[in-house]
């Protein structure tokens, strides 16, 4: 009697102890308060009930919208001490539930406090691409002018680069071009600084073959593309150009391609009908420029050579808005500045970072990644000089394409992330239905077990065990899971503990009170107790149940057909113990090992 009752305290303490435990991470923000009142409950006992809850507690209900009259939905100002007086009151019984009313925002706008200037990122869908890939893992080679260490660069990874024009390993700019080329692919991002990059989680390779006025050769330029490719480099820009086919430039180009790197380059300025060389080469991508408008930038070249059109920009005299804004460098002074560029220059790196973000995610043919940018882009049906190529550069679109079809990890991640298995409160505090309660059958199971143990020795081992989780709450961890549109009753059902199972398909919390009894393991019994081995799987099942039905009877007690009152109580009593005299029965002090 002693151990009954220390039994007794032990279960009903640690039930205390989790039915009050508030969980470690932090579940988010609120100011109010919904009530979702049961479809069956009539619209006189609504606004019955709230208008006592305006009278008890001092607050005005309303109706969420125009359209939530249908679905009962009210709403009320008040914090957690309201919340919990509710649950408490008699207003319980008409509702389905009573939840706070967290206040969600947006994810993914970067807190860079000059964003809001970058017309161009919004303008290709950058922000919803963000959702998926930032260009982790990708290294770019920027051929230009070279980098210099800006500040809004200072959280931007970079791998080793070369100077080939002073032929030396630093690669710093003395004009401004280069850097300000890399910022638009890889600024540093979210750091509450500047501006931001499209692919800010990708690493920059500066290779510098243009000097301080901006010129350059061939040959610095073919070097630079094989350094580039042997070096690791996934996606090559090169926002220079000039006239002149050039066969030391096609096999290097080749060279690149043949090893899977990703070949962009800027269109040229002159407005011309024909891109400049290295965009014209057919396995290079040629990007012509946008004004802010959406419209060919008056200056970009177009026609043969053109792939894609990105943002380039359109400035009207020295007034900056309508160019490309990127952290640079003053050429004079070498000072760290923020300037408004425009140019196919510009509008190459845009295409540049989305083809990082596409290497990012698993794509790794330069053809596979170019087919995607073009096919993603939006088209401009009336186009016949080839102003825009296949259209103009939407980033989002072009990592949907991508991940078409395609279940990656990354997708597994955030439909973790977006049910909330991946907040710890929700393991602690209920949120894989009812949790706690489950893992508190679990150990009650145990425990009486060893209660048993005590008075009727037997051997403990994996059959037995197995029966006590089994009857006790199946695979919880299962319960509520599937994979995107696969259907959800097989999981259920998995995941459901033998008194659930009648109810699982339907997927009703409501328990089955036919199996949800001594039926099951009565029928277990009579089947296995003449079994060595499978007897005591039958009689920790029916240990299991004992436990499941105690519990679900002090925290669950919803039953079809019976409710949620003191019958479905008493029921729920019962029938626990009548399971646990099943076992007792069943259990002989025979020696006979539990295995």
């Amino acid at each position: 009697m002693k151990r009954l009752l220390l039994l007794g305290l032990f279960i009903g303490g640690l039930w205390l102890a989790l039915a009050n435990f508030t969980g470690l991470a932090h579940q988010g923000t609120y100011n109010s308060i919904v009530l979702n009142f049961r479809e069956d409950v009539g619209a006189a006992q609504i606004e019955q009930q709230v208008q006592a809850i305006a009278q008890e507690f001092n607050v005005s209900p309303r109706l969420n919208s125009i359209f939530s009259f249908d679905d009962h939905i009210f709403v009320v100002e008040g914090d957690k001490k309201l919340l919990q007086a509710l649950k408490k009151s008699e207003v319980r019984k008409y509702t389905e539930f009573i939840e706070p009313d967290y206040i969600y925002s947006t994810f993914m706008t970067p807190n860079d406090p000059d964003y809001g200037k970058q017309w161009n990122m919004r303008s290709i869908n950058v922000e919803s691409a963000w959702d998926d890939t930032k260009g982790n893992g990708v290294t770019v080679a920027v051929i230009d002018t070279g980098i210099s260490p800006v500040p809004d660069l200072a959280k931007t990874t970079f791998a080793r680069g070369y100077d080939f024009v002073n032929d030396r390993v630093e690669a710093t700019d003395d004009n401004g071009h280069g850097t300000h080329v890399a910022g638009t692919i890889a600024q540093s991002t979210n750091n509450g600084f500047g501006v931001a990059g499209i692919a800010y989680e990708a690493t920059l390779m500066p290779l510098k073959v243009l000097s301080a006025s901006g010129g350059g050769t061939i040959a610095d330029i073919a070097e630079a593309i094989r350094f580039a490719a042997d070096n690791g480099a996934q996606v090559i820009n090169m926002s220079l150009g000039g006239g002149g086919e050039s066969q030391l430039m096609k096999e290097a180009i080749d060279y690149a391609y043949d090893k899977g790197v990703v070949i962009v380059a800027a269109a040229g300025n002159s407005n011309e009908n024909a891109a400049a060389y290295p965009a014209r080469y057919p396995r290079v991508i040629g990007v012509s420029a946008l004004a802010p408008s959406g419209s060919k930038a008056p200056y970009s070249n177009f026609g043969a050579g053109i792939d894609i059109s990105a943002p380039g920009g359109a400035k009207n005299g020295d007034e900056p808005a309508g160019g490309i804004l990127q952290n640079t460098i003053d050429p004079e002074t070498g000072e760290s500045i923020f300037a408004s560029y425009q140019g196919t220059s510009m509008a190459a790196p845009h295409v540049a970072g989305v083809a990082a973000l596409l290497k990012a995610e698993g794509i790794e043919s330069p053809d596979e990644v170019q087919d995607i940018l073009k096919q993603s882009a939006l088209k401009v049906e009336d186009d016949a000089l080839n102003h825009y190529g296949a259209g103009k550069l939407d980033a989002a679109a072009a990592v949907k394409l991508a991940t078409r079809g395609r279940i990656t990890f990354r997708d597994f991640f955030r439909w973790l992330r977006d049910n909330g298995y991946l907040n710890p409160r929700f393991w602690i505090d209920g949120g894989v239905i009812a949790l706690w309660p489950k893992i508190l059958m679990v150990l009650g199971s145990y425990l009486l077990a060893w209660f048993l143990r005590n008075f009727f020795p037997f051997a403990w081992g994996w059959s037995l065990s197995a029966g006590l989780v089994a009857g006790s709450s199946g695979l919880f961890f299962l319960k509520g899971f599937y994979l995107f549109d696969a259907p959800q009753w097989p999981f259920r059902v998995l995941g459901s503990s033998i008194p659930e199972l009648g109810s699982a398909i339907q997927g009703t919390a409501a328990l089955n009170p036919i199996s949800a009894s001594v039926l099951v393991p009565l029928v277990l019994i009579v089947l296995l107790l003449g079994h060595a081995q499978w007897k005591w799987f039958a009689i920790g099942t029916t240990i299991g149940m004992t436990a499941c039905l105690a519990v679900s009877a002090v925290w669950l007690p919803t039953m079809m057909w019976i409710g949620d009152g003191m019958a479905a109580r008493i029921f729920l009593v019962v029938n626990a113990l009548l399971c646990f005299a099943l076992a007792r029965l069943a259990v002989k002090p025979s020696g006979v090992s539990a295995t």
